[in-house]
Parts: C-alpha cells; sequence; structure tokens
C-alpha cells in the first residue's frame, strides 16, 4: 500500500502544470487587449486617407516613330559550295578553315599531270591537222589553175575543194578539243568563286575526289554585306508597300535579345510578290553592311522597321493608359490632386503611344501609384525612378479597374497580325 507522500507527488505536478497555462492565457489575453487589431475595412479606409504616392511624367509634343516589330533570321547574300569540276587525286589545300578569302584565291590543287598530257595530245592532233589542211589548200590552189587551162576534169576539182572543207571541220574540232583540255587543266587549280568567310575543310589533303562529289571540299560565306528576312502582318502590308513605293529607304534596325541596344541599321531593299496564306505574313527582306561582323548567318534577330514619323503629335508611356468599358482614360496631377481623363489613343511604337484627344502638352500624369488612384483623392508626387517600397502597402491598395480587352493601343504592330 503507497504513502500518502508518494501520492501527493502527482498531484502537485498536475498543480503547477495548471497555474502555469493559465499565466500564459492570461498574458496572451494582455497583449491582444492591449493593441487591438483594427478591422480590415477601418484599415483600408485610414490608408485611403493619406495622401497617395506616384510619380508623374508630362505629355510631350513631339514626333513619334511609327515602327514594325518582328522576329527575323540572318541570312547571307551568297553561299557556295566549293566542289571539284574535275576527277583526281588532291594534291594540296592551301586555305585555312574559317578564315576570310577573296574572289580568285587558290583553294586547292588537283593532280594536274593527266590534263595536261591530254592537252598535249590534243595539240598534236591539231598541229597534223592544220599540215593536212596547208597541203588541201595548195593542191586545190594548183588545181584551179589547171582548171583553167582545161588540163584537169570538175571532178578532180570539186573532190579537192570538198577535201579542203572536210580539213577546216577538222581543224576547227581540234581547236575546240585543245581549248577543252585546257579548261580542264585550269579546273585542277580550285579557285574561290566568291568574296567571303571558309567553313571547315571536308576532305583531307590526299583523297581522290570527283566532281559529283555532293559535300564539296568547303563552303564559302559572304558575311558583308548580309541580309535579315523578316515577315510583316497582312494588315500593315498595304502601308508598307505605299512607304516603300516612294523610293526612299526605309530603315530598319536590328535590336538585342532584350532590346536595350541596337546591333546594325540597315535598309528595306525588297518585298515578297505574294502573301504566305499559311501564316498571313509578307516576308521582306532588309540589308546590313555588317562591317563589324555583328550579325552571324542564321541568326535569329529582333527587327525594328520604322515605318513612318508623326510630327507635333503628344504622347505619353503606354503604361500609363486605363482601360475600361467603352473607355480609355488616364489619371492627371493638378493642385496636388488626382483626376481621371478620358483620352483618344492613335498609333503605338514601342512603349509610347500617341494620345489624339483629351489631353495637353505639359499636362502631368501618373505613371505610377495607379491602383491607389480615384477622383479627387490627394497625391505626393514622387521624385526618381521607382516608387519607394513604403508607398505600396497591403492596406493602401484599392482594387485597380479592370482592363477589358487588349491591353494594347489601336495603331500598336506586333508580329505575325497580333494586336
Amino acid at each position: 500500500m503507497s504513502s500518502p507522500q508518494a501520492q501527493s507527488s502527482p498531484t502537485r505536478k498536475y498543480l503547477l502544470a495548471g497555474a502555469c497555462t493559465a499565466a500564459l492565457l492570461a498574458t496572451g489575453w494582455y497583449l491582444i487587449s492591449a493593441n487591438p487589431t483594427p478591422p480590415p475595412q477601418e484599415n483600408w479606409r485610414r490608408g485611403f486617407g493619406e495622401p497617395a504616392a506616384v510619380r508623374v511624367i508630362p505629355a510631350r509634343l513631339g514626333s513619334l516613330d511609327i515602327q514594325l516589330k518582328s522576329i527575323g533570321t540572318v541570312t547571307p547574300l551568297n553561299t557556295v559550295t566549293v566542289r571539284s569540276r574535275v576527277d583526281g587525286v588532291l594534291e594540296e589545300i592551301t586555305f585555312t578553315e574559317g578564315a576570310e578569302v577573296a574572289k580568285g584565291d587558290l583553294l586547292a590543287l588537283i593532280d594536274p599531270l593527266p590534263y595536261r598530257a591530254r592537252l598535249e595530245q590534243a595539240e598534236g592532233q591539231l598541229q597534223q591537222n592544220i599540215a593536212k589542211q596547208e597541203n588541201a589548200r595548195s593542191d586545190l590552189a594548183l588545181y584551179e589553175d589547171l582548171w583553167e587551162q582545161d588540163s584537169i576534169a570538175r571532178q578532180q576539182l570539186s573532190d579537192q575543194r570538198a577535201l579542203v572543207k572536210e580539213l577546216d571541220g577538222t581543224v576547227r574540232a581540234n581547236k575546240a578539243q585543245v581549248e577543252d583540255a585546257r579548261l580542264q587543266l585550269s579546273w585542277t587549280r580550285i579557285e574561290a568563286p566568291i568574296s567571303g568567310q571558309l567553313g571547315l575543310r571536308r576532305v583531307d589533303q590526299g583523297n581522290l575526289v570527283s566532281s559529283g562529289d555532293s559535300e564539296g571540299l568547303v563552303s564559302i560565306t559572304q558575311l558583308t554585306p548580309i541580309a535579315v528576312n523578316f515577315t510583316v502582318p497582312e494588315r500593315d502590308v498595304s502601308a508598307l508597300r505605299s512607304e516603300f513605293l516612294r523610293g526612299e529607304p526605309l530603315k530598319v534596325e536590328v535590336l538585342s535579345r532584350n532590346e536595350d541596344r541596337i546591333l546594325a541599321t540597315g535598309d528595306l531593299i525588297t518585298l515578297d510578290n505574294q502573301i504566305d496564306t499559311t501564316t498571313g505574313t509578307l516576308r521582306v527582306r532588309a540589308r546590313f553592311a555588317n562591317e563589324d561582323y555583328a550579325l552571324f548567318p542564321n541568326q535569329f534577330v529582333n527587327v525594328q522597321l520604322r515605318l513612318t514619323t508623326l510630327e507635333s503629335v503628344i504622347a505619353i508611356p503606354s503604361d500609363a493608359v486605363q482601360y475600361g468599358t467603352g473607355r480609355n482614360y488616364v489619371y492627371i496631377v493638378e493642385d496636388g490632386k488626382s483626376y481621371t481623363r478620358e483620352v483618344t489613343l492613335g498609333e503605338a511604337s514601342g512603349d509610347q503611344i500617341a494620345v489624339r484627344g483629351g489631353l495637353r502638352e505639359g499636362e502631368l500624369v501618373v505613371l505610377e501609384g495607379l491602383d491607389r488612384l480615384r477622383d479627387g483623392r490627394d497625391v505626393t508626387v514622387i521624385s526618381g525612378d521607382s516608387m519607394p517600397a513604403s508607398s505600396v502597402s497591403e492596406s493602401d491598395t484599392p482594387r485597380r479597374p479592370q482592363r477589358e480587352g487588349s491591353p494594347k493601343g489601336p495603331g500598336e504592330r506586333r508580329p505575325g497580325g497580333a494586336s
């Protein structure tokens, strides 16, 4: 049987744990009651009672370049696969892979001995027939004198004339054979047909090459100048043709991958003669000097075509425009308060959009902090490139007006015909 001391020990432990729990609960209740959290609606109203921090930009009056953007492929104006035009042993390779070559530079030599022998044989045959031709002409002159003296038959004179004509044809054929043999011999020297950059060698020295080899010896690609092929949406073809047919060169710019710098500037040189029905686009080509080799064949690039320039128009950043049901509007700042202003939009280019009506030059348009604005709200204009983190709190952010339809201006061009 257990003693009274042993029974009371667990009881004291339970009492002590209960007292600790009660103390923790009392402390928590005190902290909560001392710092009450206002209801979410009250916190939202309190945030809206303070001036909203915004960044503004003045509406500017000036020129706006209307541009078409697309993705293009860098394409060489000339690419040649160098092949042998005669059969033989590749005796010598004189080029370095990847080097720049000029038209007419020696690239390789094929064993010329067989072709030199054929040339000498053709030249020997020609000499034989030339001798026969001269002898036949001498006999013909003699026969004509005898015919005048009525000393030979007419048939003999006719036969001699036919022999001379036959030998004339033979000599002419022999001369052609000599020229052909000389041409075959010249083809043992393989020269660069165009200027450009060499590729990798495909045949090693000492191999037997043939005129029927499909791979050839090496390829040459022209890098300067170079072309870029890209497409224009069908809806922009009419405007593009009108500007192109004026005769003034249309400037085309190739941009870096993130479109933060211009790699090359060239001119539009040609348009395709029909629209591709599968994509609804027209293929066009621009030419670039590429003297710094910034463009490389088969490279995918961002292309920007300057179509026309609008003069004396008001332009603002596209991000400042809000799109609602049946209207487009911006927020402007006047006397320290924000107000909505309905605007009529024009054509867009890049991050700028033309405003045809509803906005005057110099008016301050809100660019950042739009989510916290309403008509007549007090605002604080923040200078600098970005909004401070403290001005974008959860409690100060009412629901932004829902944008309906496409978030882009009606005049903006996108690749593939998408608006």
